[in-house]
């Protein structure tokens, strides 16, 4: 019914930049959220921060000043602009979402494949 679908992950050094794209398709009605967690290795997945319909945003505290959300709207696709990248940013990148789809009562949440990030000198 939906699917999200990522892509822009990638090895980079230490201060490099990487922007991440995910963009959600099918029997969409009302996309409620859109955004991103992370989960490096042998870590628990953690928030990294979202897009709210309405237009606001929120951050994790580790990547505030450094990682931007943007969204295009006619695409239905969320960006993570991740600038002044760190070693400990490494991890899988998972874009989430909150969608209701058209043939559901309700929403629910969708994930995407994940895409990998390496930061490493």
């Amino acid at each position: 019914q939906v699917q999200l679908v990522e892509s822009g992950g990638g090895f980079v050094q230490p201060g490099g930049s990487l922007k991440l794209s995910c963009t959600a398709s099918g029997n969409i009605q009302t996309i409620y959220t859109m955004g991103w967690y992370h989960q490096a290795p042998g870590k628990q997945p953690e928030l990294v921060g979202t897009w709210r319909n309405g237009g606001t945003t929120n951050y994790a505290d580790s990547v505030k000043g450094r990682f931007t959300i943007s969204r295009d709207n006619a695409k239905n696709t969320v960006y993570l602009q991740m600038n002044n990248l760190k070693p400990e940013d490494t991890a899988v990148y998972y874009c989430n979402a909150v969608i209701k789809a058209k043939s559901d009562y309700q929403p629910r949440a969708y994930w995407g494949q994940g895409t990998q990030v390496t930061v490493s000198s």
